[in-house]
């Protein structure tokens, strides 16, 4: 695989510099609030339910996503909900000004995060469909490994940026930074939208609940993609903790700055794990190191839970990512060559539900049951659970266990 391929295409690079500016800013965004809510309850579910709520939404906008973006311009989606979700940072940042609700409820917050978690559900297949356009089929893998990358790196530096931020100068400042951050994905989407070759619309052959499940109805019909969809949504749904790192945070002592190095560090061993995965590609083993790469990522978490100095901690949750970088890239890899040119939008919206299921739900799973559990049981419970899920999925997904991803095979 020709590792720059992708990234010597301009248009792609001005993609992904929009792409890397809106996840940063939507990590420094998602640092403060969870900071925020968790200064002002002091209480784990409080954090559950700012996942729960930005799942709802998203779930529930997500195929009509994909359907709008198999219909129409993915590009003019795109510029609309990024404006959208400058927005939302905007009423962020009113709302955590003097005399704010804030100072009795998180309840608007709340609010805010619902809308932009509907707006980054009609943004995710749009994206998806815009990037694939962009390149030819020979330098899909290399696409998915830069795209993953620009937002691994986004991660790394948005939670540290947000947490000291944060911790320094407090929300306002945080909020100003994340509505910046996103106003300059608007204008690098632009350029990259005016730039881009013209994309081809199918003529609509089928009806509207036809169309709004036909990506279902093809996701289930792929061992592939089903495999992988499935091993992503079980194994972060019980194995992650992001959304309880605030309360590490404060059990190592640590602080908002502290607390945004913890939320870094996963993306970190993501990027690291972007570049070995960009020059060393997966070939005919490719199926059987995604599943060991996910048991390796919940064996990290079980390290993450015990762990009890700042250090260590940091060390497991970059392992951590590394190890979920794997399932991304092929996930991404699959999709780009097995997905029809016309149901790209729609197919990016089921991996969309199942994606932002894993994280969002996951968060609230993991606030409910560190509740009830208890902070590490909780961890440990879920961590488990991810191991019982590759377990399951080597036995039963045959096709996955045999990816082969050394041929430029096309869809």
């Amino acid at each position: 695989m020709d590792a720059l391929g992708a990234f010597r295409i301009p248009t792609f690079r001005n993609y992904l510099l929009a792409k890397l500016l809106f996840v940063l800013g939507a990590q420094v965004q998602i640092a403060a609030v969870r900071w925020q809510v968790y200064s002002l309850t002091k209480d784990p579910l409080a954090l559950a339910w700012i996942g729960l709520i930005e799942a709802i939404a998203f779930i529930a906008v997500a195929l009509f996503g994909g359907h709008l973006a198999d219909m129409i311009r993915p590009g003019k989606i795109i510029l609309a909900c990024l404006s959208i979700l400058a927005g939302c940072s905007g009423c962020l940042l009113l709302l955590s000004g003097p005399g704010s609700f804030l100072l009795v409820s998180v309840t608007p917050i709340y609010a805010v995060i619902a809308v932009s978690g509907a707006a980054r559900g009609i943004l995710s297949p749009a994206l998806f469909a815009f990037m694939t356009a962009l390149i030819p089929p020979r330098l899909y893998a290399s696409s998915a490994t830069w795209s993953s990358g620009s937002w691994q790196m986004a991660a790394v530096a948005g939670p540290a940026i947000g947490g000291l931020l944060y911790g320094a100068a407090g929300p306002i400042v945080a909020y100003t930074a994340d509505i910046t951050l996103v106003l300059g994905a608007i204008v690098f989407a632009g350029i990259s939208i005016r730039t881009a070759p013209e994309q081809t619309l199918h003529p609509v052959t089928e009806g509207l609940s036809e169309r709004l499940t036909g990506g279902v109805r093809f996701v289930f019909g792929n061992q592939l993609l089903l495999g992988a969809m499935s091993l992503d949504l079980f194994a972060v749904l019980f194995g992650g903790a992001a959304a309880m790192i605030p309360l590490f945070a404060d059990r190592l002592e640590t602080g908002a700055q502290g607390m945004g190095f913890l939320m870094s560090a996963p993306a970190a061993g993501a990027v690291a794990m972007s570049v070995v995965l960009a020059f060393a590609p997966l070939g005919r083993r490719a199926g059987w190191v995604l599943l060991s790469a996910t048991a390796g990522f919940g064996l990290c978490m079980i390290g993450f839970a015990l762990s009890s100095t700042f250090v260590l901690s940091m060390v497991f949750l970059v392992c951590s990512g590394a190890m979920d970088q794997v399932s991304v890239v092929v996930r991404s890899t699959i999709m780009q060559r097995f997905t029809p040119e016309h149901m790209r939008g729609r197919v990016s919206a089921v991996n969309s539900i199942f994606v932002g299921s894993s994280n969002e739900i996951g968060a609230f799973e993991s606030g409910l049951m560190a509740k009830i559990l208890g902070l590490v049981p909780s961890v440990l419970f879920g961590a488990s659970m991810t191991l019982v899920t590759v377990s399951a999925t080597t036995a039963m997904a045959k096709k996955l266990r045999e990816l082969d991803l050394s041929s430029p095979q096309e869809r």
